[in-house]
């Protein structure tokens, strides 16, 4: 038998004998713990168990190494079926299961709803390039429905795509990232604020207040749309907020609505000692009062002026713009000292396309049509923590945490 780096020998050779014991049927209490007793009775190896129950169906595979009785097994398997009234196959065989291919993807599947016709185009891009299906995973059955593949023989990239078409086409939400050890690494998410964080737009509710609200609101969308450079849009729109009282920003912060599933996305994922940063071309004044209550860790934003109790019309220092939010993103993963590439970055504006791409993994939240486009992936629900399904997190692990503390 060959060795791997640390010396260690493989039980199992690929030419040695073995057995594929698969119980099907009715859910049941002991079933495992019967099979592995009979099992017990014999000279062999567990080699590989996968146990799944669907709507109370139980499917359990067990992989050992042939007895010398191959027959005796059997009929020990049969009677433990017999004794649960589980259908029994037995499947002989050589070596270990068939090693998984190269090239090692996780691809997450959202749909609200999830229609079989989706599945159907998803399942068969994946086999059109080159990849098999080698387990699926159920995360979340509500408010989504969300699924893992985990996919070998395909290449992450070429992946992502391919699957982005079917899941444009069938009105599903895909994100595809290479299976290895940095996935179980710390990570550093980074947000975007408005219309992402929170609904609406801080600079259009102050802007109510100086009775500019649909101008204001027309430039924004347009800004967004990636119409218009940022840092000049940001500037003609403070102008129009000259003469506000500076208590407008008390009125907007105590108004503000969080995107339902903020906060259980934020709670859920410092449980597990990611990092956040609010990276916003918004205001100082509202993004560190929402730090403080969320508890986030790192923040970029503007400063607005303000001078005997009112807001100026200007901005102060360097305006935190499409690329001063990559930039931003990168100082704080360098200060956090967690990697690039194991940083989540979510945004729905034009502005927000360069902290997409600089982030390992970049999230279109509900985003403008040239975002959508761009990004490497796109989230089209309304609930913010449906982004803990892409990282493999299930919605019971969820609220098992909920219900621990």
């Amino acid at each position: 038998m060959t060795a791997d780096m640390e010396g260690h020998v493989p039980a199992v050779h690929l030419t040695d004998p073995t057995v594929l014991v698969t119980l099907t049927g009715a859910d049941q209490s002991g079933v495992s713990t019967r099979l592995f007793e009979s099992l017990a009775a014999f000279d062999l190896e567990v080699i590989d168990v996968e146990q799944l129950v669907v709507r109370g169906r139980l499917m359990l595979s067990a992989l050992v190494t042939a007895p010398e009785d191959v027959a005796a097994l059997e009929r020990t398997a049969r009677e433990v079926g017999e004794q649960f009234d589980l259908d029994v196959e037995i499947e002989q065989g050589t070596g270990d299961n068939r090693p998984r291919r190269i090239g090692r993807g996780q691809v997450t599947i959202l749909g609200h709803p999830l229609r079989p016709a989706a599945m159907a185009a998803i399942t068969e891009r994946i086999k059109e390039a080159g990849g098999n299906i080698d387990r699926i995973l159920r995360l979340a059955r509500y408010p989504v429905t969300a699924l893992r593949l985990e996919v070998s023989g395909a290449d992450p990239d070429v992946l992502q795509a391919d699957l982005a078409a079917a899941a444009f086409e069938h009105g599903v939400d895909i994100a595809v990232e290479e299976r290895g050890i940095l996935r179980h690494a710390q990570r550093l998410v980074v947000m975007d604020v408005d219309s992402t964080l929170i609904q609406g737009e801080v600079i259009e509710m102050l802007a109510e207040h100086a009775g500019f609200g649909s101008e204001v609101a027309a430039i924004t969308e347009s800004a967004m749309r990636g119409e218009l450079d940022f840092e000049e849009s940001l500037r003609a729109r403070v102008a129009l907020l000259k003469g506000v009282p500076a208590s407008a920003l008390d009125e907007v912060a105590a108004s503000l609505e969080y995107t339902p599933g903020a906060r259980t996305m934020v709670r859920t994922l410092k449980r597990l000692g990611y990092r956040f940063a609010l990276v916003s071309g918004g205001f100082t004044a509202i993004i560190d009062r929402i730090a403080d209550e969320l508890g986030i860790d790192y923040v970029a934003a503007n400063d607005l002026e303000v001078a005997e109790g009112r807001l100026t019309g200007q901005v102060l220092g360097q305006v935190v713009d499409r690329a001063g939010k990559a930039e931003a993103l990168r100082r704080f993963a360098a200060e956090a000292r967690i990697p690039v590439k194991n940083t989540v970055a979510i945004g729905d504006g034009a502005n927000d396309l360069d902290m997409l791409a600089a982030a390992g993994l970049g999230i279109a939240f509900n985003a403008k049509p040239l975002v959508r486009d761009q990004a490497r992936t796109s989230v089209n629900v309304p609930y913010l923590d449906s982004i803990v399904y892409l990282l493999g997190i299930t919605r019971e692990e969820v609220e098992a945490a909920d219900a621990a503390d």
